[in-house]
């Protein structure tokens, strides 16, 4: 069960006539709020986009400055979903988003101070509170940032990147090649600026790296690599700047070692050495408050007033005031002009600083989980603090202070510790021998892992992290830094009401609010909310985190070794596997648990970018589960579907990056002409042809992935809104066409114009029968529910015949398939699973016996039984190498089944369930 500490409490409020909707923060509210987007969905037909404008007030009525546009639109042309950025300001307890008729009573929002202007080399961006530069060619990405009184407090902030041609494997180093090492820095290829900028302004840069020592005699030539998309958003009167950094890896393994990724800002220094302030944040709201030249703990006493004025980052007395005994001798003081935190594991850091390069390094007591924050500058010239959103979790990162006694210092944020050893990306096997499928196959049987040559490649995966600038013109108070830090840590998030979620359909019907009307109902809401806390608390536990890991579960559980198999095979990394993606969002949407909330998004991020290629022949497809997230043959648009995506694209107002990926699928069924997915297993009279018109695809696999991308770009009115509609309603009638529908299992997809025919074994349609147990588990079941809604009474009759035959028979007994197929399906597995099938067929045919079939399905077949533990138990002392909670008997397989099963059953047939 959830502790009420994570649960935020929604009322059972619905929304007003005059379409008002309640919109409440995810966590209590928050301390600091520099401005926030968010989302917020719409019945159908309720609003028309030339129509309607959208504003947002406080709980107390006041409006509040914010910016409104449109995200989604329903197939009538109404909108589906907005998004809302507000501005920097004291957050309220909650606001309300009207939807209101364009008239001259119509609300508005009240002006705000952001400005945006564009030259030919520059764009210049100013809040009220800091104006920011940004460059338009060249290494330099931003080029100052300005506070409100004229001061520059950061300037020439660039990318930077180290690598190396090889590693030492072995202590000795013998036989060993030489090294080469390359410095890099951010080329610029591409800059764009957001349009209206009334609360908020958006500036998007593209590029790579480029070679900053090339020609130098001691370090060869490496081309340009690493391309990057790195985002700058900045809110009406905020002095913050929030930073997302996508970086795609497109080196060679065995050749590029990545040592250090970073991003770094000059930051200008004028106050005496004694008036310039370091502070980086520790563990639980910690502070390290430090001077460039410390006049505190010495022999002789300045003062206490003077001591207490450098140590709260104020501007110290004149120095005649001092004790003489102190200012007669300040050249005798050391100064500090570096300073490092680095975190090399999840569970610690060590932190340490020297007078200057060449002297010694001086170690200060480290500790657990640092809070990621640094912060360089002086008591009446201000400085800049940047901070790195779980900065532990993942792990190797650092924080880098340096030049503090020149006029130029320097603050560095490593995504990737130069201390750490560098980034290895080779193949964790060299193929154990495998030469030809029958070994593959073979072997997939003892490691369930499915290997092939050429394809345990990193090339085109990406990896996407949240930066935070903050701008002052004097050294901020150490709570104010403290309060960033938990900011940085879990920025803001505004959800709108459950209920009117709901009530939206705009994210299907299939889900709906915790049922505890029954005995049974409440058995299974605790089952389910067992099951999210335990995952959250292994992912603690097991230290599931790290530079490529944070975000992602393990799939299977070695009861043996009390561990989860990190090292076997395709039980290692789950990858998405079976969609725990779409139970954990689902589960979200129905508690509105904070903590829940937290861990989907570090899901959705990873899932989407580590598991996914994004450049390359595989482009739009993922990778299954395995012991590297990428070294599993197996590439297939079942882990990239974008319906893992869509509820954190549209809560968080459209989130760019997320939005990026979810346009990138768009092109995966160009990948299926590089790649057959079921090469291995083919039978023999099935020949695969790379031949655009006639690509031979999975209709639940294959075709869900693609109907989902096809369906979002569709309701996002995207640049290919119509290609994309126009497949999803050719392939949708071509399905229904099959004799046999869903129950085909492969047909031949044109990709120029979506239509789909019989597969080349049945060239008349006289039907086939190709069921797998896994057609319907990667959101095909989710994808169609939530395209009933989007057509409304518009939903094309025949596909929803075949769909519903799906759902019936894919657990009818075999003597029903055989007489409805002439064929049975044989042996299949994931009922449980399936159950949510049959209650959807049921809910749509208002079927009760089919309704009962369904839960005997859900209690009585595999998966989770009634009788499980339902409880973890703990493992300590010798049997592991630290105490842990362990459910051996749960598999993250049969927690997104199960997951979804419980939910859309309650929501479709929950009164039936007695």
């Amino acid at each position: 069960m959830c502790s009420q500490a994570t649960a935020q409490l929604y009322s059972n409020s619905t929304p007003s006539k005059d379409g008002s909707v309640k919109v409440q923060w995810l966590d209590p509210k928050p301390a600091y709020n520099p401005g926030t987007t968010f989302g917020v969905p719409w019945p159908r037909g309720r609003y028309q986009a030339n129509d309607t404008v959208f504003t947002v007030s406080s709980d107390n009525g006041e409006s509040v400055a914010s910016e409104s546009w449109i995200t989604g639109y329903w197939a009538d042309s109404s909108v589906k979903w907005t998004a809302h950025a507000i501005t920097a300001s004291a957050a309220e307890d909650g606001y309300t988003v009207h939807a209101g008729a364009k008239n001259s009573t119509t609300r508005s929002s009240p002006p705000t101070k952001l400005t945006v202007k564009e030259s030919s080399d520059a764009i210049e961006i100013s809040t009220g509170k800091i104006t920011a530069t940004f460059g338009k060619t060249g290494s330099v990405l931003l080029k100052e940032i300005k506070t409100s009184k004229g001061q520059i407090v950061g300037q020439n902030g660039k990318l930077i990147l180290r690598s190396q041609s090889s590693v030492f494997d072995d202590e000795d180093r013998q036989g060993q090649p030489v090294i080469d090492y390359f410095n890099f820095e951010s080329k610029i290829d591409n800059v764009t600026v957001s349009k209206n900028n009334i609360a908020r302004a958006l500036v998007t840069m593209r590029g790579d790296h480029r070679q900053i020592d090339a020609g130098d005699s001691s370090s060869p030539a490496h081309k340009d690599w690493l391309p990057f998309v790195i985002r700058f958003y900045l809110y009406a009167n905020s002095e913050s700047i929030r930073i997302v950094h996508s970086l795609i890896y497109d080196g060679v393994p065995a050749t590029d070692f990545v040592r250090g990724i970073g991003l770094r800002f000059d930051v200008p220094l004028a106050d005496e050495f004694y008036n310039r302030h370091i502070r980086i944040a520790g563990v639980d709201g910690g502070i390290l408050n430090e001077a460039v030249q410390g006049i505190t703990g010495l022999r002789r006493d300045p003062g206490q007033e003077v001591r207490t004025a450098q140590y709260q980052g104020k501007k110290t007395p004149a120095l005649e005031t001092w004790d003489t005994r102190v200012s007669s001798r300040l050249k005798w003081i050391p100064t500090w002009n570096d300073y490092a935190l680095t975190q090399l594991s999840s569970d610690g850091f060590t932190l340490k600083k020297r007078t200057q390069a060449g002297q010694s390094w001086i170690n200060i007591p480290g500790s657990t989980r640092a809070g990621g924050l640094a912060y360089l500058g002086g008591a009446t010239k201000g400085g800049l603090a940047v901070g790195l959103k779980d900065f532990w979790k993942q792990y190797p990162s650092q924080l880098d202070i340096s030049n503090a006694t020149t006029d130029t210092g320097a603050i560095t944020v490593w995504l990737y510790s130069p201390s750490a050893q560098p980034l290895d990306t080779r193949p964790f096997h060299d193929g154990l021998g495998q030469k030809t499928y029958a070994d593959q196959l073979d072997a997939l049987e003892i490691t369930y892992e499915d290997w092939e040559g050429g394809y345990d490649s990193p090339y085109g995966i990406a990896k996407t992290s949240e930066l935070f600038l903050f701008g002052f013109d004097s050294t901020p108070e150490s709570d104010t830094l403290a309060t960033l830090t938990d900011y940085i840590k879990a920025p803001p998030v505004l959800i709108a009401d459950r209920n009117h979620i709901a009530q939206s359909e705009a994210l299907g019907t299939y889900w709906q609010r915790p049922e505890n009307s029954s005995e049974s109902a409440q058995t299974i809401e605790d089952h389910l909310n067992f099951l999210t806390e335990f995952y959250r608390g292994q992912v603690s536990q097991r230290k599931w985190y790290g530079f490529w890991d944070h975000g992602d579960v393990m799939h299977t559980y070695d009861v043996d070794r009390h561990e989860w198999r990190y090292d076997v095979g395709g039980y290692a990394w789950d990858n998405s596997e079976l969609s725990p993606n779409l139970f954990f969002w689902g589960q979200f949407l129905r508690t509105g648990q904070a903590d829940l909330y937290r861990f989907a998004e570090a899901h959705t991020r990873h899932t989407g970018e580590t598991d996914v290629y994004h450049l390359g022949p595989w482009k739009g497809l993922g990778t299954r589960h395995g012991v590297l997230h990428w070294s599993d043959s197996s590439k297939q648009i079942r882990i990239s579907q974008s319906q893992y995506r869509k509820v954190f694209y549209y809560l968080t107002g459209g989130d760019e990056r997320v939005g990026k990926l979810l346009t990138e699928i768009l092109d995966a069924e160009k990948a299926f002409l590089v790649v057959d997915p079921r090469r291995k297993v083919r039978a023999a009279n099935i020949t695969y042809v790379a031949d655009p018109e006639a690509i031979l695809i999975d209709v639940g696999l294959d075709w869900s992935g693609q109907a989902a991308a096809w369906l979002i770009e569709w309701e996002r009115r995207g640049p290919r809104w119509q290609e994309a509609k126009s497949k999803l309603l050719e392939t949708m009638k071509g399905i229904a066409n099959l004799k046999n529908g869903f129950v085909t299992g492969e047909a031949l997809y044109n990709l120029y114009n979506g239509t789909i025919r019989p597969p080349s074994q049945d060239p008349n349609n006289q039907g086939v029968v190709g069921v797998s147990h896994l057609t319907a588990v990667f959101g095909l079941v989710e994808v169609i529910a939530e395209l009933t809604t989007h057509f409304g009474d518009d939903f094309p009759a025949d596909f929803e015949k075949a769909w519903l035959d799906y759902c019936y028979y894919f657990s009818a007994t075999q003597a029903e398939q055989q007489a409805r197929y002439g064929k049975a399906f044989g042996k299949l597995n994931l009922y449980q699973g399936h159950s949510r099938l049959t209650a959807y067929a049921a809910n749509k045919l208002g079927n009760a016996t089919l309704a009962a079939r369904a839960w005997s399905e859900f209690y009585s077949t595999d998966g989770f039984k009634p009788d499980a533990p339902w409880k973890s138990e703990r493992i300590d002392g010798s049997k592991v190498l630290f105490p842990v909670d362990e459910a051996a008997w749960v598999s993250t397989n049969d927690v997104g089944q199960y997951g979804l099963a419980a939910i859309e059953n309650l929501a479709l047939i929950g009164e039936y369930l007695e």
